[in-house]
């Protein structure tokens, strides 16, 4: 089956590299300072492993996270519009962080250079593997024909019926 369209969330969906590949999804990686280092956080921790992140922590330095910015997004969506795909992005909760308004200015830029195209985005209002378990559920319904636009339709009706539950000791 042709899949005309891919699918992309971000880093705080907490995908492990594995499942990034099983799954053929596409992340965009958000970044957290800390100390005076700036690391994107790649699945595959190619900039900082989580150990060393957290024993960073552990050793006082201060962190903060920030979102994906609007030339984030523009260069990654820009690259699936080019080949001839349309774009659905699952992203972090508007309520916990920029990072989805950034992907809707993005989005909004891409629509207009690329008419031709579409490029949907889905608040989540999710984090970790809640956003996790919702782009999984985008990618078992793209591989089962659903639609873009039914696809999209699903995820907006089915989004405030996850439930997950995360702690935080210390970031």
């Amino acid at each position: 089956m042709e899949k005309n369209y891919v699918v992309m969330t971000d880093s705080s969906a907490d995908l492990n590299p594995a499942l990034e590949q099983e799954l053929g999804v596409d992340i965009i990686p958000l970044s957290v300072n800390c100390g005076d280092r700036t690391f994107l956080d790649y699945p595959d921790e190619r900039e900082i492993k989580t150990s060393e992140f957290y024993g960073m922590l552990r050793s006082g330095a201060n962190a903060k996270t920030a979102a994906a910015n609007v030339e984030t997004f523009l260069t990654a969506m820009s690259r699936h519009l080019e080949q001839g795909k349309d774009v659905l992005y699952l992203g972090f909760s508007s309520g916990l962080s920029s990072t989805y308004s950034a992907s809707e200015i993005a989005a909004q830029e891409l629509r207009e250079r690329y008419p031709e195209r579409k490029v949907l985005t889905v608040d989540t209002l999710c984090a970790s593997m809640g956003q996790g378990l919702l782009a999984h559920y985008a990618l078992n319904n793209r591989d089962a024909g659903m639609s873009l636009a039914e696809n999209t339709a699903w995820l907006e009706e089915n989004k405030g019926k996850v439930c997950h539950w995360f702690t935080v000791f210390d970031l």
